[in-house]
């Protein structure tokens, strides 16, 4: 499909069109990131990555590769990266390609949404300011050309970058000083200052301010940041104001009246900062009597504030404030309002800096509460995934170690303990493939079914067989896919997720003078039954993981446990636990340990084995780690 630019800026020498690019590249990296706040921060670490790469080789046009083209170069990605996740929402593909025969570096970004017109037509809605945000006409300055390709499904916006050498062509690099001399406050040396800081920091600010922010995952804190970043730099007061994920949609609905006069939930006033701390809690208090009231389009341009005059000092009776209406991916998450004394209006260059700023703040806010909202599902999904209890056993001592690796959701390691009727009992031991909300579903199927099936007088072999073919099943796919969807919207290209599962499960029946135990193990660290002399061998033979083989037939193991013989079950936590290159179990590190804790209660066992695993590697684990002991008394 043919290139269709939206916009470009003329060069000395004019640039061969976009899809020509390509075949001169003889250098380039490129990665697709996902579409949140960290995403310009890791475009910016792909694109230093790049030209010490290519410096190091030496490739054809590295010499060329200066400090002044590599600032520009993470500007620029930086923005275009912004402009695509904020304004499509949708993962991004970044490249960055250096041209030999053109002597130029091409930038591209491409998300997943094609459908704006391009700029110019007639088919484009009228607005104030355009809708893919100041933060372009920066590129504009920086890029030789630059413009937006639409194809099907995707749309891509490229830059091409002059090296040293072509710009010296045109008598210099181009100049990106910000012009607002004579703009600011009437007071000479602050309008001096601030005329200076723009000129020279302003590019490096929003880098760093991205940086920041991408690094938050509390909304609350975001909006902290925000207040300290704007002043005093842009501003002499900010306030941020936050909605939920209902009032973002309040364009389009009927609000009823504002909060103070007895309506319902209005927007938060998250947080309120002024220059002078003396002042921020008498703004705070006139500011949330009259919220700013939301546009009437999804555009995040400023729009003029009332100044909040009996909150400020006497000599601040005057003053410009502006509101910046917050938006990510479409979503529509609060407003940003600044102000400063003694100015009629901000001046353009200002007000634009902010708004790139704002961008970057509602992608902050837009993450954090992704973050908070999984975080929260997660939760959910923990505390409903594992016994309250494990049953206690006529005869058997046991003792559980469970330690997931991430504290705040479900891992994809799971147990259970569990009458089965009859005079028997039932252990399982599991691990799943991968953690969050897929490794859930697999878990939320199989330690209800496992129960079910055990009650139901299935013996061990015959509960792996059915489980397998459960886990195969169309039906849990629609599960998955549900689970999926409850985190973060299904894009085309997710496909079906694989449900392996490596499970040690087993059946105890007590009799006098011992435990029977029938077990098997699908794909999962083998047991170890450590006897009362202190003999350690294994108690079961590997079988195929659940979830693989729709036809597997899996068969099982019968042995008695005796008096001090304690059966040890585990995860991968422990057996793959890591000290650079070597794992806890090599040269049966495991069945050593266990050999060592010979005459030890379960509880001590469980204990030792931990303290163990822990003190085999320097770091904490990176690994669920989960441990069973059954011994018999």
């Amino acid at each position: 499909m043919g290139a269709v630019p939206i916009q470009r800026k003329t060069a000395a020498r004019d640039a061969p069109a976009h899809g020509e690019a390509r075949e001169g590249a003889r250098a380039w990296a490129h990665a697709t990131l996902p579409g949140s706040s960290v995403a310009p921060g890791s475009a910016r670490a792909l694109v230093r990555a790049a030209f010490a790469r290519w410096t190091e080789d030496g490739l054809p046009g590295a010499d060329r590769l200066t400090d002044r083209l590599a600032e520009d170069a993470l500007l620029v990605v930086s923005e275009l990266v912004t402009n695509a996740v904020v304004h499509a929402g949708t993962d991004v593909h970044v490249s960055c390609r250096l041209e030999d025969t053109a002597g130029t570096l091409l930038v591209e970004v491409r998300d997943q949404h094609p459908s704006r017109p391009p700029r110019g037509t007639d088919t484009e809605p009228a607005r104030a300011t355009h809708e893919y945000g100041r933060g372009l006409r920066l590129v504009a300055r920086l890029a030789e050309s630059w413009g937006v390709t639409y194809g099907r499904g995707a749309k891509t916006v490229w830059a091409r970058l002059p090296t040293e050498e072509d710009t010296a062509d045109d008598g210099g690099a181009v100049e990106y000083g910000l012009d607002v001399a004579g703009f600011l406050a009437p007071e000479p040396r602050r309008a001096e200052h601030d005329a200076d800081w723009l000129h020279r920091g302003a590019l490096s600010f929003l880098a760093e301010a991205s940086d920041l922010l991408a690094g938050q995952l509390d909304e609350n804190l975001v909006a902290a940041l925000t207040g300290q970043l704007i002043v005093p730099r842009l501003a002499d007061w900010c306030a941020v104001w936050l909605e939920d994920e209902v009032m973002g949609r309040w364009e389009t609905l009927d609000p009823g009246p504002p909060p103070h006069q007895g309506g319902g939930t209005g927007p938060r006033l998250a947080r309120v900062w002024h220059g002078s701390e003396n002042r921020i809690e008498e703004l705070r208090r006139v500011l949330e009597k009259d919220p700013p009231p939301p546009p009437g389009a999804l555009q995040s341009g400023p729009v003029a504030h009332p100044w909040p005059a009996e909150a400020l000092d006497p000599r601040d009776a005057h003053g410009a404030a502006l509101a910046y209406r917050l938006i990510a991916g479409g979503r529509p998450l609060g407003t940003l309002v600044i102000g400063r004394a003694g100015l009629l209006r901000f001046p353009d260059e200002v007000t634009g800096l902010v708004e790139d700023l704002s961008r970057r703040v509602a992608l902050a806010v837009g993450t954090a509460r992704q973050y908070a909202r999984q975080a929260t599902i997660s939760k959910v999904l923990q505390r409903g995934l594992l016994p309250a209890a494990v049953a206690e056993i006529p005869g058997v001592r046991s003792a559980l170690v469970y330690e997931p690796c991430d504290k705040g959701g479900p891992s994809g390691d799971f147990y259970d303990l569990f009458p089965a009727g009859d005079g028997r009992w039932c252990f399982a031991v599991g691990d799943v493939q991968g953690k969050g909300p897929e490794a859930a579903v697999v878990i939320g199927l199989a330690r209800p079914w496992l129960r079910l099936l055990a009650r139901e007088g299935y013996g061990v072999a015959g509960v792996l067989d059915r489980l397998n073919r459960l886990l195969l099943d169309d039906a849990t796919e629609a599960a998955d896919a549900a689970a999926r969807a409850l985190v973060q919207p299904v894009g085309p290209a997710d496909g079906p997720q694989t449900r392996f599962l490596s499970l040690l499960y087993g059946e105890l029946t007590p009799f006098d003078g011992g435990v029977r135990c029938t077990l098997a193990s699908a794909g999962h660290p083998l047991p170890l039954l450590l006897g009362a002399d202190g003999d350690v061998r294994t108690a079961a033979r590997p079988q195929t993981l659940l979830g693989v083989v729709e036809d597997e037939t899996y068969t099982s193991e019968s042995f008695a446990l005796g008096p001090g013989d304690s059966l040890l079950c585990v995860t991968d936590g422990v057996t793959e636990r890591r000290s650079g290159s070597a794992q806890f179990d090599d040269a049966d590190g495991l069945a050593a340990a266990l050999a060592g804790c010979a005459g030890l209660s379960a509880e001590l066992i469980a204990e030792r084995i931990r303290r163990l695993v822990h003190e085999f590697g320097g770091r904490p684990p990176e690994d669920d780690l989960a441990l069973l002991v059954l011994q018999a008394e």
